[in-house]
């Protein structure tokens, strides 16, 4: 059986992804509320009372899905991505409900202080992300507002943010709450599981079924390979560990 594809271009890693976009609005909404030392926010407000202002940075599958969150909560959503392309297909997704806005340091600038939670969701593949979001912004961020980085992992797009934990997720620097926790979808295991099962069961069997052979017969296999012969082949893996990456061979 192969593997089903849509035009998503990381299969594994988009159930991930689309999990901790949801789960960036949900957690961005506990820790809101006044006892978790936020600023006792209502994400959705309520009737005569204005709801919570979010500010997502990154338009891609996690973006995409946390302004999912955010809009069904009753938020009030901007979103800013530097693919053009990207907003013209999330504003057929959303319409008016979100306010789509190309990517630029003084845009950042006029969004992110203004914001209850700031949801960063830029992910460069093999990279670290580019800073966003200076600690001088955060410190215009109201007190007790809330960041979550999804993309903590490779380093964040918030310049005060730093990977915490599950048992210790948030702390406070510059009055701002930071959520910083590395593997979201660990909070919710059992669907994190079954959802990424769902995505990698084909693969495994076509590896189970023709082992490395897989790989010339399946372009998207070949193209995750990491390490072959003990040594880097993956070309942005590369760019990180160069000390390590396969040599080149020569053309004589």
């Amino acid at each position: 059986m192969k593997p089903w594809r849509s035009n998503q271009h990381r299969p594994l890693l988009t159930p991930m992804s689309i999990i901790a976009g949801r789960l960036s609005v949900q957690f961005g909404a506990h820790y809101l509320e006044r006892q978790q030392g936020g600023r006792g926010v209502l994400l959705g407000g309520v009737p005569g009372v204005r709801p919570a202002h979010v500010a997502i940075l990154g338009g891609g599958v996690v973006g995409t899905e946390a302004a999912k969150m955010a809009v069904g909560l009753g938020a009030r959503v901007q979103l800013v991505d530097i693919n053009v392309e990207q907003l013209g297909y999330l504003e057929t997704l959303f319409g008016s409900r979100v306010e789509l806005l190309y990517s630029s340091q003084p845009e950042i600038q006029r969004v992110v202080p203004d914001a209850d939670l700031v949801v960063g969701a830029v992910l460069v593949p093999g990279r670290r992300p580019p800073t966003l979001v200076s600690r001088a912004l955060v410190a215009q961020m109201r007190a007790g507002s809330v960041i979550v980085d999804v993309a903590v992992d490779q380093g964040g797009c918030i310049e005060t943010m730093q990977p915490t934990s599950h048992s210790h997720p948030t702390y406070e620097t510059e009055g701002v709450l930071h959520y910083g926790v590395p593997n979201m979808p660990g909070a919710v295991p059992w669907t994190a599981t079954q959802a990424l099962n769902n995505s990698t069961l084909p693969y495994v069997q076509q590896l189970a079924q023709h082992g490395l052979k897989a790989l010339a017969m399946d372009e998207s296999l070949a193209a995750g390979l990491n390490v072959r012969d003990g040594q880097l082949v993956h070309p942005a893996v590369q760019q990180v560990f160069p000390e390590l990456a396969a040599p080149t061979k020569s053309a004589g």
